[in-house]
Order: structure tokens, then C-alpha cells, then sequence
């Protein structure tokens, strides 16, 4: 880490176990090109107190995924509590890295929960640029978020992403107020996202961060 380093926030999806080896190489390439990196364990997730609605709006997203039935009513049960639960988390560990030596100048944050991400991005002024890993989960709110969010975006579209509907991705990058904003869509399902991707946000990071 270089003698200033400005901070990235590292999203995830809860149960920071699971994603420790995955998370550690996103964290390890960032302060290998001067940044310092953070994350922290999502409410309701790993070993935290559980969040009885969201919980209950889960199963209910589990079984009617398997079952092939409409969604309707339940993401939006499910991800406006956590959204609201997280953000004020991850704006008090912006605070904490803050207070560290050697951490200083704009932040970013990557990853995670998309509709976490976007309102993040949106209600903190420190963070001045975002790379958002594209997800389809989201709430009406996350689209009035994305249009009133104006910093620089870099997103990732696995095109064949099993667990996301493509259409409702699009849609969002669309709704996103930036006057930058790049969308990197690959080949490939959710987990076989291409090495370059990674490159390519790295650099943007680079432009937007130094």
C-alpha cells in the first residue's frame, strides 16, 4: 500500500465465509495497485443476529424461484430492509478506514449487492466512482436511486449469468444518470467471469481513484 491509499469498499452477497478466498484476491490485487480495501459481514448474514423478515422473504424467493412462480411483492420484501440495514454499515466502516494512517482521498466501492451498491454510491459524496457487479434483484427503489447517481460506473454483465434475468440488468444500466457510465459484458455464466474483466476494472479504478 502506498504512502496514501484511497479506500474500496468490497461488497458481497453475506456469509463472508463462503467468499473469504475470492474476496482475499480482489483485496489483495487492489493494494497491490495502492488502494487500501474493506469489507464487512452483511446484517442477518454469517454468524449476526438474523433479520426475521428478510429471512422469511428469502424462502419464500427460494421457493417460488423453484417453482417457477412470479416474484411480485417479494424482492421487495427482502432487499429494501437489508439496504437499509447495510449502507449505514458500510458509511461507518468508510468512517473507521478513514481514521487510519495512511488512508486518504476519494473512495470506491466494488461489488456486492447491487441495490446496496447503488444506494451507497448515491447517498455518500466520498465515494466518487463505483464498479457494480450486475444483478437482478432489484426493487423499484433501486432504480430511483440509479437515476439521481451521477459519478462514473464500470459494470459487470456475465451474459449468460444463471441466477440473474439479463433483460432487468439492462434495464438498470439504462436508468443510470452517469455521464459515464461502461458497460463490460462477457460471455458465460456466474462464475466464469473472464480474467480481463478484472483488468479492466482495475484500471478504472486506476483513472478515477489517483
Amino acid at each position: 500500500m502506498s504512502a496514501s491509499a484511497s479506500p474500496i469498499l468490497l461488497g458481497n452477497q453475506g456469509g463472508l465465509d463462503r467468499m473469504r478466498a475470492r474476496l482475499a484476491a480482489r483485496a489483495r490485487a487492489a493494494v497491490e495497485s495502492g488502494f487500501a480495501c474493506a469489507t464487512l459481514e452483511l446484517p442477518g448474514s454469517g454468524v449476526r443476529e438474523p433479520l426475521d423478515a428478510v429471512d422469511r422473504a428469502r424462502a419464500d424467493l427460494h421457493r417460488a424461484l423453484a417453482a417457477g412462480e412470479p416474484l411480485d411483492g417479494i424482492v421487495d420484501r427482502l432487499i429494501p430492509p437489508l439496504v437499509d440495514a447495510a449502507v449505514p454499515e458500510f458509511q461507518a466502516l468508510l468512517d473507521a478506514l478513514y481514521e487510519l494512517p495512511g488512508i486518504d482521498g476519494p473512495a470506491g466501492t466494488s461489488g456486492g449487492i447491487t441495490a446496496i451498491a447503488v444506494r451507497l454510491a448515491r447517498v455518500d459524496p466520498r465515494i466518487v466512482c463505483a464498479v457494480l457487479f450486475a444483478g437482478s434483484l432489484l426493487p423499484a427503489a433501486t432504480f430511483d436511486d440509479a437515476r439521481e447517481l451521477t459519478i462514473p460506473l464500470h459494470v459487470l454483465l456475465q451474459w449468460d449469468d444463471e441466477g440473474n434475468d439479463r433483460q432487468a440488468a439492462l434495464d438498470l444500466f439504462d436508468a443510470f444518470g452517469s455521464a459515464e457510465k461502461t458497460l463490460n459484458a462477457n460471455m458465460g455464466g456466474h462464475a466464469g467471469v473472464p480474467e480481463h474483466a478484472g483488468a479492466a476494472a482495475s484500471a478504472f479504478f486506476e483513472r478515477h481513484l489517483r
